[in-house]
């Protein structure tokens, strides 16, 4: 059932809710909208009240507000639990896990947060994309390139060869990257990946924590999500074997992690 949820600045935000049980509020990253985190969701919907939505600016979700700001989506998040009686229990996916932690530390009530490869910067011996990434990708956006809003963030925030952004270009699924381009200032700016994660916030959750990654992904995930176990006061660490960054397009052996962390 898809419905209308509002939040503090009017944006209006689509949110589907499937399931019985426990609510449990499903957050894709960036490229992702309610449909990419759909098929976890029907794994979970047999135990959960599962609720999955379009993050502002992208999907069938608008933006109302005149600038990107983290509050934004933290009032977002905010009113999608409303909707759903008050209280519940978040999961997120890369950015989307960032923004979920970022609602705990801001004292949503949440009752457990469950991430999967939080995309924070954890590790200094890494590379990092320059500061000025959220600015130059902004403007892309608000000159309507969206294309090269996708090249600049696949390329520097991500990391993605220029090669294989190329050959990406060529496919049938770029349009669909290309979709939610506007949206990519929004996950820049939460995950701020130029500096590090911060500790002295994730160490002020208060809820049980779940940091979940897949061995076969990038060493600067991994880092990221043990760095959330190792600082949040009550959290555990699962690796996933054989998994990577796009576990959502496997998402049975997830799900049943999830279940018995959230049951």
């Amino acid at each position: 059932m898809t419905e209308t949820v509002v939040s503090r600045d009017g944006t209006a935000l689509a949110v589907d809710t499937s399931g019985q049980g426990a609510p449990v509020i499903l957050v894709g990253g960036a490229f992702n909208d309610r449909s990419t985190v759909a098929a976890l969701g029907a794994e979970l919907a047999s135990g959960f009240t599962v609720v999955t939505y379009d993050r502002r600016r992208r999907g069938a979700s608008d933006d109302r507000a005149d600038d990107y700001l983290v509050a934004n989506e933290v009032d977002d998040l905010a009113a999608v639990i409303r909707h759903v009686g008050g209280r519940a229990s978040v999961f997120g996916h890369s950015s989307g896990a960032v923004l979920v932690l970022e609602g705990a530390m801001r004292g949503l009530p949440i009752d457990r947060v469950a991430v999967y490869e939080p995309s924070y910067c954890a590790d200094e011996s890494l590379p990092r994309p320059p500061a000025d990434v959220y600015d130059r990708l902004r403007a892309l956006v608000a000159a309507g390139d969206d294309d090269g809003a996708v090249e600049l963030f696949l390329g520097e925030v991500v990391g993605v060869p220029t090669e294989a952004i190329a050959g990406m270009r060529a496919g049938e699924g770029w349009s669909f990257l290309v979709d939610k381009a506007p949206s990519l200032p929004y996950d820049v700016l939460v995950s701020t990946p130029w500096q590090l994660l911060p500790r002295d916030r994730i160490a002020g959750v208060a809820v049980p924590v779940l940091a979940v990654y897949g061995d076969r992904t990038a060493p600067g995930l991994a880092a990221a999500t043990r760095a959330v176990a190792e600082t949040a006061p009550d959290a555990e660490l699962v690796v996933m074997a054989g998994e990577d960054h796009a576990v959502l397009q496997r998402p049975a052996a997830l799900a049943g992690i999830l279940a018995k962390f959230l049951g």
